[in-house]
């Protein structure tokens, strides 16, 4: 996966030989073959043709366009075989400094591996390192649930590989992944239904955020039902049956399939960790110190299965960061501080920094700006007013510290904010910038301002 390639690329470029052993998903990992790559083409797809249907100008008649899913799936994977052979089989081909090899590891003793075989047998041949780099990844959590093993069930794996729509589709989780496959689903024209065990969908997110998805996502025809204790599940025919209990009332939910979206584990068993007693936390995942080591001070881990911040691009830095304190004269902490992220929901919803409740919780007085779209000019013109923009800033000396966003495009302006926080610009130097009018980044402007000034009141191209 990225965070095996970054590594494999950084060592090689630190003049290192570099052994990967994979097995598994296909080389490039999680992110290009059932993830990342995958799923937002399909969010796109679902975009799109929502968009021709439903209009936000009167002037445009909505369409009745229909999509044909087998060649939606063709599409994504054409993309997926291009994007990993471009982007990683190729990459490393030629580096004469890397080896790539089929097959499972387990370690041996802090420099060794034993190779396996698929179905876990050792076939007796050993490799040796001076250093080992633990990139498994991650992989669905499967809640234990009676029935639910017996009654099949998908995950994102699978999902994005069947050739036919779903009729109804029932999901499991109401976070990221539950809510984008929700959306993109619905607006292929699947039936959907999200049961979320927390009373809220996004409960990691403060309440105006989730709530507003939630209610975006209800008027496209997405079914949420939150607070949801899942009994049981059973299959008859082609259907798949939940019991559920919500509020200590029964009732039966009924689909034709069903997705596990409850979140993940580490791929970790079966690697020999208990040789070495490598230290593990939460659902399987390899705990590891400020650098990246784990308790084996020659043996790192990278990526997913550390449980740390699970995107494609924190995975690639941690890993060179790992190789970096490997082979490097002096060790640097790894740093999440101003981390970006972005759910592909539409409207998206993206973050950096902190939420009222982190700051809060950091003894941080802090003060909140929140401009609504219907204010900003741009979605105005594009009739499209779903959402908001909202800073928070230090009080004390007027930093920028947070911003939540959910706007369409919204993960657009993350990296405006994000440079805002990593170097102390306020939120009057922000405001004092040059935003170009109509575009949405003029949102951010206008929610500087909104510190102080009510810019409802505001004439157009404000200052």
């Amino acid at each position: 996966g990225s965070a095996a390639f970054s590594a494999a690329i950084k060592a090689s470029e630190m003049g290192k030989n570099v052994l990967m052993i994979n097995e598994g998903l296909p080389i490039g990992g999680t992110c290009v073959n059932v993830g990342c790559v995958p799923s937002k083409t399909l969010i796109r797809t679902a975009e799109q043709l929502y968009n021709a249907n439903h209009p936000n100008f009167t002037s445009i008649k909505p369409g009745e366009n229909k999509i044909n899913f087998k060649e939606v799936i063709r599409q994504k994977t054409e993309l997926v075989e291009d994007l990993r052979q471009k982007k990683y089989v190729d990459v490393i081909s030629g580096d004469p400094n890397v080896t790539v090899i089929k097959g499972r590891a387990k370690i041996v003793d802090k420099n060794t591996v034993v190779l396996r075989t698929p179905n876990g047998e050792v076939n007796g041949e050993t490799k040796t390192g001076q250093v080992i780099l633990i990139a498994t990844g991650s992989s669905t959590f499967i809640p234990d649930i009676p029935g639910l093993k017996e009654s099949g069930y998908l995950i994102t794996d699978t999902l994005y590989e069947l050739q036919e729509l779903p009729e109804h589709l029932i999901i499991m989780g109401g976070r990221y992944i539950a809510l984008e496959n929700a959306q993109m689903f619905a607006r292929l024209g699947s039936k959907v239904t999200v049961l979320q065990r927390s009373n809220r969908i996004i409960p990691t997110e403060m309440p105006d955020v989730s709530e507003s998805i939630a209610d975006y996502l209800r008027e496209e025809g997405v079914e949420i039902k939150t607070g949801v204790k899942i009994n049981s599940v059973s299959k008859k025919d082609d259907k798949v049956s939940l019991q559920i209990t919500i509020d200590e009332n029964d009732e039966a939910i009924e689909g034709t399939h069903l997705l596990v979206a409850t979140g993940r584990k580490g791929n970790s068993n079966n690697m020999g960790l208990e040789n070495l007693s490598i230290a593990l936390h939460g659902n399987g995942f390899i705990k590891t110190d400020e650098y990246n080591r784990t308790n084996i001070s020659n043996i790192f881990a990278a990526g997913d299965i550390t449980g740390e911040h699970l995107f494609v691009y924190t995975a690639a830095y941690a890993a060179a960061l790992a190789v970096e304190n490997a082979f490097g004269e002096s060790l640097k902490e790894k740093d999440y501080t101003v981390l970006p992220w972005v759910v592909f929901t539409d409207p998206q919803i993206a973050g950096v920094g902190m939420d009222e409740d982190q700051a809060f919780k950091a003894g941080i007085d802090y003060d909140v700006s929140k401009i609504e779209l219907k204010d900003i000019p741009r979605s105005l013109a594009a009739r499209n007013t779903k959402g908001f923009i909202k800073l928070i800033r230090n009080k004390g000396n007027g930093k920028l510290i947070g911003a939540r966003i959910l706007a369409s495009e919204g993960s657009e302006l993350l990296m405006e904010i994000s440079l805002a926080i990593k170097y102390g610009i306020t939120a009057k130097e922000l405001k004092n910038m040059f935003h170009p009018y109509l575009t949405l980044s003029e949102g951010v402007k206008l929610a500087a301002i909104t510190f102080d000034k009510d810019v409802g009141k505001l004439s157009c191209c404000a200052v």
